[in-house]
């Protein structure tokens, strides 16, 4: 146990904390301070992580923060842009119409499985305009 615990990183812990907070904050910003629907913020947040992927810019974030950057919204953009990256590479023109989904098949598929059970057990209200 003592290994597990020397071996942490606590370091890219914070960096990890600090970049995904931010990304939260900045979303939660979105939401109390325009109009746009939570549903608007997450395609943006997934459209700028697949651009700012897709240029080589988003790597160094991830690089940086690791799973701060990863696991935000952000981060399955990047994840798409990758996945048809490699695709494109190994399979020609067909990889970017299936890179995206292979990369993210895991993600999709507990996104779907989550948001099913969230709508079980919740009454989500629609935001006033």
């Amino acid at each position: 146990m003592s290994d597990f615990i020397n071996s942490i990183d606590y370091m890219m812990l914070l960096k990890a904390f600090v970049i995904g907070g931010l990304l939260c904050v900045f979303a939660q910003i979105l939401i109390d301070k325009t109009k746009l629907t939570p549903a608007r913020i997450l395609v943006l947040y997934v459209t700028l992580g697949c651009i700012l992927g897709g240029l080589g810019i988003y790597k160094y974030l991830v690089d940086f923060a690791g799973c701060g950057a990863t696991v935000p919204l952000t981060g399955f953009g990047f994840n798409l842009s990758k996945g048809v990256a490699e695709a494109i590479r190994s399979d020609g023109l067909m990889g970017a119409f299936t890179g995206g989904i292979k990369a993210c098949a895991a993600g999709i598929t507990a996104a779907i499985f989550f948001g099913y059970i969230a709508a079980l057990v919740s009454k989500p209200k629609m935001k006033k305009q």
